[in-house]
């Protein structure tokens, strides 16, 4: 099956009304006295957000801007693929991939989808729920790694008639972006990333000798995540279907587990309440939990490592970001490097003037 059909997001008045039902009927955890975010997210914190999501906050307003742009799905090696595509309309644009992690969506993008497709350089977007996320729903089966996903992806640029494009990613779209440069070189034109870690960082012990400070910050950012920061990743790279039944069916459970990273990875501060709903909404609506963190799972137990890349790169560190250039050069062609000290891990939704000026920077010599 090759076909590519108009979609839109219609979510049962019956699933909303069992959202709200579940979130009155809470069973919440007693807080540890003097314990604040050390220890995972405080109860006063979830259970205000989960107020929020029960009594004001609407998911028919979401669903609607969501709605405004053209969605589409197909099928791409038996795996279901839901996909946003925003032409520009304007001479000369540039056909762009915005790929998504974890515990992000499509909502992530909502924000940059006016600026990248105006202007006079506009871009032509292509914005996929991954697989195993959001509307691509559960992977068709084991296997679907970053390298599997960018090659379906390849193909659906393909399908949309693309002969070059360039790719862009945060978090594990910061895996995907860059295989999409190592399965489809002959048509990728540049990849920028956000967010980036695996190919873009050190692993193990590293010799402090001649690092920069900053470098050496973020050498004790990445320590300091493999030995406190982690545990989500370990649990969904081990056990993801055994998480995927306390988050499918208690919503203040799937609220609580993605809050804490919205939480923490904002160096600015918790981002727009609303969005972030949106985004753990579309989690819950499609019950994704378990299929999303599959993701790790494959990760961890595949042998798709980064292999080195001649497709131009262009990294943008924001604030928080543990991308380190001198190790990002061993597997990618390094052309545009920014450092910002603003934004944060999801920097589509904390800091869109930022990144859209930058990967306009990092693709006007590209086009």
């Amino acid at each position: 099956m090759t076909d590519i059909r108009e979609f839109r997001i219609d979510i049962p008045d019956d699933d909303l009304t069992d959202l709200r039902a579940r979130l009155s009927r809470t069973r919440w955890a007693p807080q540890l006295p003097g314990a604040d975010w050390e220890r995972g997210v405080p109860v006063a914190f979830v259970r205000e957000l989960a107020d929020h999501w029960a009594t004001k906050y609407d998911w028919r307003a979401a669903e609607a801007e969501l709605n405004s742009h053209p969605q589409f799905v197909t099928e791409i090696d038996g795996q279901r693929l839901h996909f946003l595509h925003v032409r520009s309309g304007r001479p000369g644009a540039l056909p762009l991939v915005l790929l998504h992690g974890w515990p992000g969506s499509v909502v992530e993008f909502l924000d940059v989808i006016g600026p990248l497709t105006e202007g006079s350089e506009p871009f032509d977007l292509v914005i996929p729920s991954l697989p195993g996320f959001g509307f691509s729903g559960p992977p068709a089966g084991p296997g679907w790694d970053s390298r599997r996903m960018a090659t379906a992806i390849a193909e659906l640029m393909v399908r949309l008639g693309y002969d070059r494009y360039g790719a862009q990613g945060g978090d594990f779209g910061a895996f995907v972006a860059p295989d999409l440069g190592r399965v489809d070189p002959g048509h990728v034109v540049g990849v920028h990333v956000n967010a980036a870690t695996v190919g873009f960082i050190p692993f193990g012990d590293v010799d402090p000798d001649g690092l920069t400070d900053a470098e050496l910050t973020r050498v004790a950012s990445i320590k300091q995540f493999t030995t406190e920061g982690n545990g989500y990743f370990q649990i969904q790279a081990t056990r993801p279907q055994t998480l995927a039944h306390a988050l499918t069916d208690s919503p203040a459970g799937q609220l609580a587990w993605i809050a804490e990273k919205f939480q923490e990875w904002s160096p600015g501060g918790f981002p727009d309440r609303d969005r972030v709903l949106t985004d753990v909404s579309i989690y819950w609506f499609t019950r994704t939990a378990g299929s999303s963190a599959n993701m790790y799972y494959e990760s961890m137990h595949g042998t798709n490592w980064p292999t080195p890349s001649r497709v131009p790169t262009g990294v943008a560190n924001f604030a928080g970001d543990v991308a380190v250039r001198r190790f990002a050069e061993q597997s990618n062609t390094i052309v545009h490097w920014s450092e910002f000290d603003q934004g944060g891990h999801f920097a589509a939704l904390e800091a869109p003037d930022l990144l859209v000026g930058d990967i306009r920077t990092f693709f006007r010599a590209l086009r």
